[in-house]
């Protein structure tokens, strides 16, 4: 199959830069540029706009200094305005050479925010280019608003396009300025124009006002477009541009007969690159660069993954420099669990898996966020919790904090059929908890074991929310004894310690019990 050639113009440090509230520094934009023209291979990049500020200059001369340097001169382009000569002189003074003329694509445009007519419209065009053309600068034309001129003033398009097209004009870019466009209105305005001018070049814009960007560009292309203005997570004034990841992978997939240059491992790297640089989180589910968008939830589908890949695509995280991964929750099933300790080179037994697993459904129910770094902690609390026969049930707790008050702790537990209640002061509320719980066990006349030790740990990296566990040393008949406990909250995680002890020491009280016939035998 012979396949065409799509030219890709990246916008992010130009249009992109109009999201609410980003501006990236110079050494920003000479970063980023370079990864776009260097690692991800775009066609060309939009880089600024001409006579906005001093910042906006010095940041387009480091980026043309680099790529004079490096090769990439022709690759840098620069919105400029029908201005005369004064955008020209901007970009020779700031070392650029290709410029994106920006004229008016529709007849409202042109009557009301320039007050002319056509005619004069054009005129100071044709003075702009021929400036251009004897200061060594190649030329582009944006018509702005050209998707609502084709709507309402075709006529006045072409007419524009009449006179563009016979002068030294490289390429003519047509945007959807307000994200206004359906999929086939694209394809019906691109063809018509692509059909009328065979002999130039036109490049589609897309905006991202009805989520419709994608399928648009999809449509220019078929309709005969011949480039494509994208950014970097489809930032943009408003809603954004067409985003370059989702863009890229759409034509790899579902067009073979054409083809870009972009490197597609390299899409998920300037993402964060941006992402950082602009301040603007990308949504952990956007396509191709979502932090969540390779990673399966649903216990069927791991399961599914394990058995001849039933849940696979052709968006294969490896194409875009990721891993898959599996997410551990509420709907977590065996399988999901089991990549996750293939991972961590764990093995379980079945009935250990099982107990694992519906440890995780309890937390996920709880709406606690489990990662693969809880899952040691939650086999070393669930193995542990096997190992002992729960005889002594903590069955209810309340504790209290205020400022310049004693913590406090009502604590209610159940032995066999017997439930006690008490109350109790500390100076934490685990120590209340635990004079509370002194109370109950003096009325039983059963002493308990000291605390020798106390230690918290959470995961690497692990957040405020992050499951905590909690391992407390006790002296039980002159040796040491560790239980655990797991919760999000490390109170709570020291009290199921310490009902994992309380069981310890009354199947202890019970081996006394019975040995006790057999001592008054002898």
């Amino acid at each position: 199959m012979n396949r065409r050639y799509i030219e890709i113009m990246d916008t992010t440090l130009r249009d992109g830069e109009q999201t609410s509230g980003v501006s990236f520094s110079a050494l920003e934009k000479l970063t980023i540029a370079q990864l776009l023209l260097q690692e991800v291979k775009v066609d060309r990049i939009e880089v600024a706009s001409a006579r906005v500020s001093e910042g906006e200059f010095q940041a387009v001369k480091k980026i043309t200094e680099w790529a004079k340097a490096n090769g990439f001169l022709d690759k840098i382009e620069v919105l400029t305005f029908v201005d005369g000569d004064a955008s020209i002189n901007w970009m020779l003074e700031a070392g650029a050479r290709v410029m994106n003329l920006l004229t008016k694509g529709s007849l409202n445009h042109l009557t009301h925010q320039l007050k002319k007519q056509p005619a004069e419209h054009f005129e100071d065009i044709r003075k702009v280019i021929e400036l251009a053309q004897v200061s060594g600068i190649d030329c582009n034309v944006y018509l702005e608003d050209w998707s609502n001129g084709m709507r309402s003033s075709k006529e006045y398009v072409f007419q524009a396009l009449d006179f563009l097209c016979t002068m030294p004009v490289k390429r003519i870019l047509l945007p959807d300025t307000l994200g206004i466009l359906t999929p086939a209105e694209s394809y019906a305005f691109v063809k018509s124009i692509v059909e009328r001018y065979p002999n130039c070049r036109f490049e589609f814009h897309a905006h991202n006002d009805y989520d419709l960007s994608v399928a648009n560009v999809m449509e220019a292309l078929r309709a005969g477009a011949h480039g494509l203005h994208l950014t970097v997570n489809g930032m943009g004034e408003r809603t954004g541009n067409a985003p370059l990841a989702s863009t890229i992978a759409v034509i790899n997939d579902f067009m073979p007969e054409y083809e870009t240059s972009v490197n597609e491992k390299s899409l998920y790297s300037v993402s964060k690159l941006v992402e950082t640089f602009s301040g603007i989180r990308i949504p952990s589910n956007k396509p191709i660069v979502g932090e969540s968008v390779f990673t399966q939830t649903a216990g069927i589908h791991a399961d599914g993954d394990k058995k001849n890949n039933l849940y696979f695509s052709k968006l294969m995280p490896e194409r875009f420099g990721r891993l898959r991964s599996y997410a551990l929750g509420k709907t977590s099933g065996k399988a999901n669990i089991e990549n996750n300790l293939r991972d961590l080179g764990i093995t379980l037994a079945d009935a250990d898996l099982k107990k694992v697993t519906q440890r995780i459904i309890e937390l996920g129910d709880r709406k606690e966020v489990v990662t693969p770094d809880d899952l040691p902690y939650i086999i070393s609390d669930v193995l542990d919790s096997n190992a002992i026969e729960e005889k002594v049930v903590i069955v209810n707790y309340v504790l209290t904090h205020s400022k310049n008050l004693k913590p406090s702790a009502t604590l209610q537990i159940r032995f066999g059929d017997e439930i006690f209640e008490e109350s109790a002061q500390g100076d934490g509320q685990y120590d209340a908890f635990m004079n509370a719980l002194k109370k109950i066990y003096c009325k039983k006349g059963i002493s308990l074991p000291m605390l020798t030790d106390y230690a918290v740990r959470i995961p690497p990296g692990g957040k405020t929310d992050a499951l905590c566990e909690t391992i407390i040393t006790w002296e039980i008949n002159g040796k040491d004894v560790k239980t655990r406990g797991l919760d999000s909250d490390q109170t709570v995680s020291a009290i199921m310690a310490t009902q994992k002890m309380l069981n310890l020491i009354s199947t202890a009280e019970e081996s006394k019990a019975s040995m006790l016939p057999l001592i008054e035998a002898e």
